[in-house]
């Protein structure tokens, strides 16, 4: 797997601009993100424009309601043909079932791949601090080696985590798990609202398959440039487990 494939470019902004960045990073990275802003503003017309220009479309709308809801909603995002959905993990067994069944029936019907659904464990933004005022006793990481149960039970094809879970959950589940690591932040870029957030080299030595890099890239005075040497990390950092 190269390094471009590795790289999912998080283009949270209008879509004209965004698909301007994209075509500049597109060297660099092989998935372009559409998350709740851009979708919500322009709808299946994001994922069209991307497709267009090549990319594989990780469509981020983590999705979190009654099972029946999600299923009909992860039928519709699949007949777009995208590669990537996310659900929430804490949504339940059930629903991440649901999800499967509503990619896979939405996908067969539009006469595409099914993508693959991710499970979001515990968003990164969250610190311990924030899971106890929300009423958890354990830590992030072991909130989301809890979740990450239920997930890969339920037959999801991977999981969203931070690069800190990442070693973790790969031991408890196998070096075939694929495992997506937002909140990824070059070395002497800031923090911003990530409270895990790691550096590439780190989320690649601790086993994650895609990395999510947004703002680092796509602030960037140069985003190709920045791409480039998200990418050369990636390429140059080896899986130590």
């Amino acid at each position: 797997m190269d390094a471009a494939s590795r790289l999912a470019v998080a283009v949270d902004m209008p879509l004209q601009p965004g698909v301007e960045l994209y075509r500049k990073v597109a060297p660099h990275a092989g998935y372009a993100k559409v998350g709740l802003s851009l979708f919500v503003e322009h709808g299946p017309a994001a994922v069209e424009a991307f497709r267009a220009l090549g990319a594989r479309v990780f469509l981020d709308l983590k999705l979190h309601d009654i099972p029946n809801t999600v299923e009909l909603a992860a039928a519709r995002a699949a007949a777009l043909g995208v590669s990537l959905l996310t659900v929430h993990a804490q949504g339940g067994e059930a629903m991440l079932r649901a999800a499967l069944a509503g990619a896979a029936d939405g996908a067969a019907k539009a006469g595409v791949e099914p993508p693959r659904v991710l499970a979001v464990t515990v968003l990164t933004s969250l610190s311990d601090a924030d899971l106890a005022r929300l009423g958890h006793r354990a830590s992030a990481a072991d909130v989301a080696l809890a979740l990450s149960g239920v997930a890969v039970g339920a037959g999801v094809g991977g999981l969203v985590c931070s690069p800190r879970e990442a070693r973790r959950l790969k031991e408890r589940h196998g070096p075939g798990l694929f495992l997506c690591t937002p909140g990824i932040r070059p070395a002497a870029a800031a923090a911003g609202d990530q409270a895990r957030a790691e550096t590439p080299g780190f989320a690649v030595e601790a086993g994650a398959d895609l990395l999510v890099v947004g703002r680092p890239i796509t602030g960037a005075a140069d985003p190709a440039a920045a791409a480039e040497a998200i990418a050369r990390e990636i390429a140059t950092s080896k899986d130590d487990r």
